[in-house]
């Protein structure tokens, strides 16, 4: 079966040869094919075809450097960052309808040159001693000014997963969400932890119910700062719940039918299925096929 990731499938040459060679990064610049990514905040630009917007590198704001992302059919990409915007995981109500209008090739750079620019907005002084860090590497990474450490972007590891127990999934929602969304449980991978351990505490810990049996499915990348989603399902050892409500409102178990109907926007479905770009969909749609 072939699974549909969002924020994957993208065409991006990231040039990691270059980003250490002053020269060129010089020619990437000085090239008159160069493209600046459009963005209001974090926030993309889309032409009527659910493509990204992309301006000449002449258009960089003076209160801006260029991040190099890297060529697409030869041509060198670029990302404007200001320093003094802060984002972090919020998200516009105007981006949730463009990321679903967004080609997957796009949603991809795009997901890269967010994660980037948030990256940069939150590091700007060194971890280690406090000082003022700087920009090096062709804007993938920063060097302290004051004890010359280097940091590199980071991801942050979340699993995500589906219980499965007598032929029905677990699906749990936050208070914040729209009325009548369910979606898979999810949380951070802690430190010290393996990808089936945190699995395995998340569920616990959210939910009440052990499992075991933790199989990986797919990954995504999430911009939302910057986080690599790692979809599982497990199996559960029974279908007690015993919810924490500090993390999610109400969970429920479904059914594979109840799922497909969810998921095909059914009038009647029991529930709102997560949106096609969220790696929740994926992981259900996953589910539910194994059982054809």
């Amino acid at each position: 079966m072939r699974l549909e990731v969002g924020f994957t499938g993208g065409v991006l040459d990231r040039a990691d040869r270059e980003r250490n060679n002053p020269e060129a990064l010089a020619a990437a610049l000085g090239d008159w094919r160069a493209r600046l990514l459009r963005l209001n905040g974090l926030d993309p630009e889309l032409d009527g075809e659910g493509r990204l917007v992309w301006a000449s590198l002449a258009d960089l704001p003076d209160d801006a450097e260029p991040l190099f992302l890297g060529y697409i059919d030869g041509k060198p990409h670029f990302v404007p960052l200001r320093m003094g915007e802060r984002h972090g995981a919020a998200r516009s109500p105007a981006l949730f309808a463009m990321l679903g209008l967004m080609q997957p090739d796009q949603a991809s750079l795009y997901a890269c040159a967010r994660s980037l620019v948030d990256w940069h907005q939150r590091h700007g002084f060194c971890a280690a001693c406090g000082s003022a860090t700087d920009i090096f590497r062709a804007g993938w990474a920063r060097r302290c000014s004051g004890c010359g450490a280097e940091h590199f972007p980071r991801t942050d590891p979340v699993v995500i997963m589906l219980a499965e127990h007598d032929g029905r999934a677990l699906l749990g929602r936050q208070a914040a969400w729209p009325a009548g969304r369910y979606s898979a449980l999810a949380g951070f991978v802690e430190v010290g932890e393996s990808v089936e351990e945190a699995v395995a505490r998340e569920t616990l810990e959210e939910a009440g119910v052990r499992v075991s049996d933790v199989r990986y499915i797919a990954s995504q990348p999430w911009p939302f700062a910057s986080s690599l989603m790692i979809a599982c399902i497990a199996r559960a050892e029974d279908d007690t719940l015993s919810l924490d409500t500090t993390e999610i409102e109400d969970a429920m178990w479904v059914t594979r039918d109840e799922a497909r109907a969810a998921l095909a926007g059914a009038p009647d479905a029991r529930f709102i299925a997560p949106p096609r770009y969220a790696i929740a969909h994926t992981l259900l749609a996953a589910w539910v096929e194994q059982a054809s």
